[in-house]
């Protein structure tokens, strides 16, 4: 299978979501993982009376975090996401809702203890670590697509597409809308970080919106993916955890490059 890294494309900024549907507001009851102990649930961590995060203090704490996501957030398996460069404000928020059992889907049996031994601070300080951190990207698929809709085009070609342009007619709007062109997140809402993002969490986690299921107390943020990804199929989805994970600023290129003329 041949690939090709995706580039970072500096393109036309895409008009910000207006109001999203909230037509998926479902909520469930948290339910313990088969084969593992039941999911021990809390009031959700409140970060409100935090101050800044600590990166240097963050460091230490996040020491248990390097076992699945790699002492700097990038991990080697690709089961698992990837933190670096992730914003302090959203690491801290799905730590304290893995902590509250409001997260519950996907791996989350294994974050639960992790996170219930953090106070608030201590979710802001392992936040402001992985924030510092420099984020890696991998390789996006460029291998053809046989059959339906998308034939003959390649598979980072269809995620490409729909991060950069959406889908109108079927009422997807463009990721970068809220993610940016080179996939950093916006700051104000605290939309993460998705450029790099390993294409199986990638999947998991739009499968999940997808459904349009949630425990969250407070579903907004949730429910504006639920409704984005209403419309995807599991081949579009496919394809945008591969073009995301080859989503990197260009100029992260230049760096590379510029460092490998230097002597040794």
């Amino acid at each position: 299978m041949r690939h090709a890294r995706v580039m970072g494309l500096a393109g036309l900024a895409v008009a910000a979501i207006g109001a999203a549907a909230y037509a998926y507001a479902a909520q469930t009851t948290v339910v313990p993982v088969p084969d593992n102990e039941p999911v021990k649930t809390s009031e959700l961590v409140d970060l409100s009376k935090t101050t800044w995060g600590d990166a240097k203090a963050g460091q230490t704490k996040a020491a248990a975090c390097a076992a699945c996501h790699g002492a700097d957030g990038n991990p080697s398996d690709p089961q698992y996401p990837r933190l670096a460069g992730q914003s302090e404000r959203y690491t801290a928020h799905q730590l304290a809702l893995f902590a509250s059992g409001e997260r519950n889907t996907g791996m989350a049996a294994v974050m639960v203890p992790f996170a219930q031994t953090l106070t608030a601070q201590d979710m802001r300080d392992v936040g402001a670590y992985f924030a510092t951190q420099k984020s890696g990207a991998g390789l996006a698929d460029d291998t053809l697509i046989t059959e339906g809709t998308y034939k003959d085009k390649k598979f980072y070609e269809v995620g490409q597409q729909l991060y950069h342009s959406g889908d109108t007619a079927r009422g997807i709007p463009a990721c970068m809308a809220c993610h940016g062109p080179t996939g950093a997140g916006n700051p104000g809402p605290a939309y993460p970080h998705v450029g790099g993002q390993q294409q199986a969490y990638v999947v998991r986690r739009l499968e999940e919106y997808r459904a349009g299921t949630t425990g969250q107390k407070d579903p907004a943020l949730f429910n504006i993916m639920a409704q984005v990804t209403h419309n995807l199929t599991d081949q579009e989805i496919q394809a945008l955890g591969s073009y995301l994970q080859g989503l990197h600023d260009r100029a992260d290129d230049a760096a590379v490059a510029q460092g490998a003329k230097a002597p040794h």
